[in-house]
């Protein structure tokens, strides 16, 4: 008996339509795939106008040197977005900052004018006219940053910032740092997203004492760092373990002058890597700084670029096991350009390694 043609339309179309369907599954899988491999790149010429002198290691250039390297590296360039960022306002800030120290860097900051650079009441900070905003901007980083990996446009970041961060405590700035911007970034996750438990890296080759001092009493936001001592700011014993509700969410590994790459990884593997198995973060903020190099200006540790890569390789792994693949890099020290400049080529290339 012949098939009707009207049946072998109705096929016709419904193969069509499920062709068409199919089409389209793979090209939203495509899209979300290159999505999903981007590395997003946060930073501004704003940060650049935080003036502190000539002879300051903590200076313009040691920030514009590593944009060049980033955007010069042709063989990873295809996996970074360079998305655009704006200063962090009061109400951000606020999230790690009182009140009374915000309101004390706006008054302090906008008496100078022309060159001047004095230094900030609370510390070891210089600043000139342009402070605030640039330290507003390398928070805004941070928030641009997590909004760009929790839209799923990009997988990972680095936000390339200064004035750096992690010494500022909730009303002090020290050490070069004005506002602590990964702190902002942990409570940031945390209030627009609802994210429960934040994991802080740090391995710079100083004590992150203000991240620690904000976080110490809180038990949602879990804070690592391996680091020199003794060295400053003095703090960051291995007996410091967080306090109150937070007791046993800080932990501090000390590295003596000298220590390299293998005591760096093995402090990850030995000690961050378990912890993790209770804790289980749903994000992981980095405090990158490479002061720890063995050709930096100021710290006395021997890490190389490929300490730096395998740590980052621990972190995302560790990202893709407990957080969705979820992890932000910030910039604090690191005060030779060609060893900064290598130490974030590297991270950037684990970055993109992990996620393909």
């Amino acid at each position: 008996m012949p098939i009707a043609r009207s049946n072998i339309n109705s096929k016709n179309k419904a193969m069509n339509l499920q062709s068409i369907y199919i089409i389209l599954l793979m090209t939203i899988t495509i899209n979300c795939s290159a999505e999903s491999n981007k590395v997003a790149i946060l930073y501004s010429d704003v940060m650049l106008e935080h003036r502190t002198g000539e002879n300051h290691p903590e200076k313009p250039e040691r920030l514009s040197s590593a944009v060049s390297a980033v955007k010069k590296n042709n063989a990873l360039s295809k996996y970074f977005i360079w998305p655009a960022i704006t200063k962090a306002s009061n109400d951000y800030i606020q999230l790690a900052h009182t009140d009374d120290y915000i309101n004390l860097v706006k008054s302090e900051i906008e008496i100078l004018d022309g060159d001047q650079q004095v230094l900030l009441s609370t510390g070891d900070v210089v600043i000139s006219k342009d402070s605030d905003e640039a330290a507003r901007f390398a928070v805004g980083a941070g928030i641009a940053g997590i909004d760009q990996i929790m839209a799923k446009k990009a997988s990972s970041a680095f936000a390339l910032v200064r004035p750096p961060g992690h010494h500022a405590t909730s009303n002090r700035g020290m050490g070069f740092c004005v506002y602590n911007n990964i702190a902002v970034a942990a409570k940031y996750l945390q209030k627009e997203y609802g994210l429960k438990r934040i994991l802080i890296v740090d391995y710079d080759v100083h004590h992150g004492n203000g991240t620690q001092d904000i976080f110490y009493s809180d038990e949602s936001v879990f804070y690592f760092s391996v680091h020199q001592h003794p060295f400053y700011p003095g703090t960051g014993r291995e007996n410091e373990t967080g306090q109150g509700k937070g007791k046993g969410t800080t932990l501090n590994v000390e590295l003596p002058e000298g220590s390299g790459d293998k005591l760096l990884v093995s402090s990850f593997e030995q000690n961050l890597v378990p912890a993790m198995k209770n804790f289980n973060p749903d994000f992981i903020l980095v405090s990158s700084g490479f002061d720890g190099h063995k050709d930096d200006l100021l710290g006395g540790l021997s890490y190389t670029s490929k300490g730096y890569k395998s740590v980052t390789t621990i972190l995302a792994e560790l990202a893709n096991k407990y957080a969705d693949g979820r992890i932000m890099f910030m910039l604090e020290g690191g005060y030779t350009a060609s060893a900064t400049n290598d130490s974030i080529i590297a991270v950037l290339e684990a970055l993109t390694e992990t996620s393909e």
